[in-house]
Order: structure tokens, then sequence, then C-alpha cells
């Protein structure tokens, strides 16, 4: 069966349709991960993206229940090279083609990925509408025409919980069952915007009982829940037009830690007084190297971003940096001591090191720590 892809400047591609018939608009980027293909797709940070994998054989492992990292699969569509129709893993219960039939997502193999993403990196990511039902290109060009695009929307509202509720699983050894279960001492309000399920796994297992909240909680809720520290999760999109959670933050500001990731990451910078801009063609993959500026180390990293925090605002407002990416000098990591915040743009939960920084999730429980001995 017939896929195509038709992008905003007018660039056709074709391959092999599979997964779910329709068609859907999306913003089209890459990632090189070679592994993590059901996370990638599960994760609510690829909301209205059309995700193209640069490895080539993707879904020889299958897909798994245990894998999801949100609710639901958020992509509006996924391309590859070659798609593996006869996965085999012990874990497995469903191939690819078969994940995103049932959760009504188009997919395409047999298109040229690397010329598709060559084009990406020459041109920047753009606009983009997949298709396995309509082949006509000036009536898909004119559905994409309408298609607004990421840039000034917010489309958190779209990936936000919509009433607050307590996570209470572990990070799960697979191999042995073994919990790694930590006495809950610190009460944590994760706010989520786009939150992956592992995250609240390893806060949970560092010992905090977690209440997950709606992008547009104030301020004076978290505050009258007395919690010990706030979590800021990832999330899709621009972050600047998130307003009224940039004005819970800037509340919230050194009455309480608060720690983010990614899109928290951008929410805590412009809540600080700086400015995000959008990359070329981001960053995702999970191969990433990041400097940390005080130890020196260097961090293989797990990314999935669009936006980036801009260097001359934060030396305006004397925002410390302390995470550096290797591939272009972008921020990854700030931090305020003044004001007991700190942030990273990459995702230590997704542990491509395996554990380069796990290191993060202790720091923000001597962060609480610290706060709670005042």
């Amino acid at each position: 069966m017939k896929g195509i892809l038709l992008l905003e400047d007018g660039t056709v591609f074709e391959g092999r349709a599979f997964g779910a018939k329709g068609k859907m608009c999306g913003e089209v980027v890459f990632n090189t991960a070679m592994t993590g293909y059901q996370e990638i797709l599960t994760d609510p940070s690829y909301n209205e993206q059309i995700i193209t994998m640069t490895y080539p054989l993707i879904g020889n492992y299958g897909t798994n229940e245990a894998d999801c990292e949100s609710r639901k699969v958020f992509v509006s569509g996924f391309i590859v090279k070659e798609n593996c129709e006869c996965p085999s893993n012990w874990r497995s219960s469903e191939s690819l083609g078969g994940y995103l039939k049932a959760n009504n997502v188009v997919g395409i193999d047999g298109l040229d990925t690397r010329k598709l993403v060559r084009h990406i990196r020459i041109k920047g990511a753009m606009r983009g509408i997949i298709s396995s039902t309509e082949f006509g290109v000036k009536n898909l060009a004119q559905k994409l025409k309408r298609y607004p695009g990421l840039v000034g929307r917010d489309i958190v509202k779209d990936v936000t919980v919509k009433k607050p509720y307590a996570w209470n699983k572990d990070v799960v050894d697979i191999f042995s069952d073994e919990k790694k279960v930590a006495k809950r001492q610190y009460e944590v309000i994760a706010f989520d915007f786009g939150m992956k399920h592992n995250i609240l796994r390893i806060l949970y297992s560092h010992g905090c009982r977690v209440t997950v909240v709606g992008a547009k909680t104030s301020a004076k809720e978290v505050l009258r829940r007395r919690a010990d520290g706030v979590f800021l999760s990832n999330g899709p999109g621009d972050p600047a037009p998130v307003s009224y959670a940039i004005d819970t933050v800037k509340e919230l500001l050194g009455k309480v830690p608060i720690f983010g990731i990614c899109l928290g990451h951008q929410i805590l910078s412009l809540a600080l007084g700086a400015n995000t801009y959008k990359l070329k063609f981001g960053h995702r993959g999970a191969n990433h190297p990041v400097k940390n500026l005080k130890t020196g180390a260097i961090e293989i990293t797990s990314q999935n971003h669009g936006f980036c925090v801009d260097a001359d605002s934060l030396k305006k407002n004397n925002i410390k940096v302390t995470h550096l990416n290797l591939n272009d000098n972008t921020i990854e990591g700030i931090c305020s001591e003044k004001l007991g915040a700190f942030s990273v743009q990459y995702h230590p939960e997704a542990s491509p090191g395996p554990h380069d920084s796990a290191y993060l999730f202790d720091e923000f429980t001597k962060l609480m720590d610290n706060y709670s001995a005042k």
C-alpha cells in the first residue's frame, strides 16, 4: 500500500504505508536513536510531530505495554527505512505495524530516510503531511497550508493531565524484578507538561511521594499542598506561549526547590528572565554529548527538543550555565543557587549513558534536604 509525505516546500517522498490508514499534519523531524522507538512514540513531547528514524531497521524487537512512556501514542506519523514485520524478543506482544494501527498512526517505510534527513538538516525542520489514503499533491498541499505549525502555539494544553493523581510505581529491574525502594520522605508536586512515566518512577524510587498536577495548576495550590519540591516535566512545542506555567514558576521561585527537564528547563529559564528560540532542526536522539561545566565530565544524553534557551539572555539575568552541548555549544543546563532552582535540557531518566546523568535526581533530593534544614 502506497504512502506519501509532502513537505511545506513542495518536496514529495513516497514509500510503503503500514500501520493505520489516514492522513495527518505535523512538524517533520528526525531522531538518531537506534532503539527506543516505542518510548519515542509514547513520549508526549512528540505531540504533532512526524518522526523520521535514521537507523535503517526499526521494529525488530516489537512492542509491549511495559515500555509505554505515557497513556497513549502522541506522534502524528512515523517514517522508517525498513519496518520489521517479524519481531523477535521475549518481551514483545505486538509488531510495530500492529501497534501503530491500534493507535491510529500512519507509518511509511521504504522511503529514502537518508535523503529526507539530509533535506531537513539543510532546510530545517518543517511542516509536513503524511498520508496512506490520499495522494494528490495539490489537495494535500491545501490541507497542509491550513496547519499552523508549532511556533507561537500552546500545545501543552493538549497533553497535560486533566486531574491530579498520585504516582506509586517504582523502577523495576526487568531481569531480577528487584524493586529499588527508598523510604518516602519528600512531598513532590510534578507539573505535567507532557510527562514521561520513567521520570515519575525514578522520583518515586528516590523517596518522593509524587503528586502529578496539570499544567495550569496555580502557585497558590502548590504552596497549599506544602510540597518539599516542585518538578517541571518535559513537554511539546514552543515554551513561550505556555505563559500560565511561566507565571506560576515565577511565583514559586525562592519558596520551594525546583527541578526541570526539557520543556521544564525552558519554562524555568523563561521564568528567570531568559529567552528561547527555535533550533534549525532540533536535537533528537540517544547519543548527544553534554559537558558538565562543574565537574568537567562528559555525559552521553538522550534529547528531544526543537527550542533552546538563548545564551546571551542568561548572561543578562545572572543565571549560571551548568551544562553545554558539545555538538553545537547550546545551553543544556542552568541553575540559580540563590533561588534553589536548576534544570537540564536533556532527559536523564532515559538512561542512554546508561547512568551518566542519574546524579541529577540525587541533587534534587539534596536540594530538598537543604531547604528543610533551613
